[in-house]
């Protein structure tokens, strides 16, 4: 009934899963001695200090985290924790996190960059104030109310990493209504996913994004999906990227990026602490994309971490990531800017842009201070950079610190050894 082959395959299986688990063994990962010191000094005694304090006094400990914001109305109460695990945060107070990253830093200290686009693909590089920030934003914001949005409104974003993707969501956040980012690799078959489930008032899109062999039209994109959705928003806000491509607008429904900073500035609309601050929906790779909902009382918790954990109180700082994922969110737009620091965003790859060397260009013209990324990264650059000759190119004496997250990091990347001659 089998011929001997066919009896033989389970045999063959097993013989190769058990040789890629050898091969799998063989490689370095985390050395014995690691997992040995991690007690010693895989975490600092600040953070022990700090980790101890929150479990024998949370109310104060949470407390102090939540000073570092401006509120409109202070909390009754730090945490309850009566419905677990449906925790809440600085109950009863009231706040607006577009004040706290934006005004209150123009306020101080208006001249400060806020905001470095560095984009090699087209060949620009951008800085925007804190006074230049909030006056776009305001701008953005007194539009988005022209066009229906307002408190509690959904409003999803479709752009590239360009400033103009964090001035929307600022500018949605400070008319109080709750902002959507889709990763702009998305196609349109995600996109209409997405619009269908959050049912914004309005979208905000670019014309298109920019890669290193082709243009994405990210317009033409969202158009596609509107053409197969059954939710329809109110209107479409466009920004043209006229150096790379312009796309046709709707008439009666798209308005232009630059006449909508035309609109009367609006203010900042406080929230309650535990309001909805942003809806990031998952990758969808597990069933449906799920919408994760984020409150705007995290904002505290974001700002402190840029001093306490990664030691910037004032300075530029990269995080290498997208705006279309959780960690672009935190560590692009929010986290830095509540922190009244400098945040690059870079449009580009780390090998392709046109050189393995621009990671370090970027740090020595931005004068970057901390860097924010993933293992994989590094990786990318080891293997087209292995002898770190583009990387010797560069003076890195700005950078204090890089900090790893997203996946395992090993040993090999852990070390660095590409640029441990031009960093301190």
């Amino acid at each position: 009934m089998y011929s001997d082959a066919e009896l033989s395959a389970p045999a063959r299986d097993k013989n190769k899963f058990e040789a890629s688990i050898s091969e799998l063994k063989k490689k370095t990962f985390v050395s014995v001695q690691d997992v040995q010191n991690y007690e010693d000094c895989g975490v600092s005694e600040a953070y022990r200090a700090a980790h101890a304090r929150s479990l024998a006094d949370p109310e104060g400990f949470w407390g102090e985290v939540g000073g570092e914001l401006e509120w409109t109305r202070p909390w009754d109460r730090v945490l309850d924790d009566s419905n677990p695990p449906f925790t809440k945060w600085y109950c009863g107070g009231e706040l607006s996190v577009c004040h706290n990253a934006v005004d209150r830093h123009a306020a101080a200290r208006g001249d400060q960059v806020a905001l470095v686009h560095d984009s090699p693909l087209t060949d620009k590089v951008r800085r925007i104030t804190y006074s230049q920030l909030l006056d776009q934003v305001s701008r953005i914001a007194g539009k988005l109310l022209e066009l229906g949005a307002s408190r509690g409104s959904r409003v999803l974003i479709y752009m590239p990493l360009i400033p103009e993707a964090v001035i929307a969501m600022l500018a949605t956040n400070r008319i109080g209504a709750i902002h959507s980012v889709v990763f702009g690799g998305f196609a349109a078959r995600e996109l209409r996913t997405r619009i269908e489930h959050a049912e914004p008032d309005v979208i905000i899109a670019a014309s298109c994004g920019v890669e290193p062999n082709k243009i994405v039209r990210y317009k033409d994109i969202l158009d596609e999906a509107l053409a197969q959705c059954a939710h329809q928003p109110a209107a479409v806000v466009v920004y043209q990227r006229r150096c790379v491509l312009e796309s046709r607008l709707e008439p009666g429904r798209d308005v232009c990026w630059l006449d909508a900073l035309q609109a009367p500035p609006a203010p900042c609309v406080s929230v309650g602490a535990n309001d909805p601050l942003y809806i990031l929906y998952t990758s969808g790779t597990t069933q449906e994309p799920k919408g994760v909902q984020r409150a705007a009382a995290h904002a505290a918790t974001l700002c402190w971490s840029m001093h306490a954990v990664y030691g910037l109180r004032r300075g530029v700082w990269w995080a290498a990531s997208d705006l279309g994922w959780v960690v672009g969110h935190s560590y692009i737009c929010y986290g830095p800017l509540l922190a009244g620091l400098t945040t690059v965003l870079y449009e580009g790859k780390p090998d392709r842009t046109p050189d393995p060397g621009q990671y370090f260009r970027i740090i020595e013209q931005h004068g970057v201070n901390a860097l924010f990324s993933v293992p994989t990264a590094f990786r990318v650059l080891k293997r087209a950079d292995p002898q770190a000759k583009y990387a010797r190119r560069y003076c890195l004496t700005s950078l204090r610190a890089v900090f790893m997250a997203g996946e395992h990091c090993d040993q090999d990347t852990k070390v660095l050894t590409h640029i441990t001659d031009t960093a301190p």
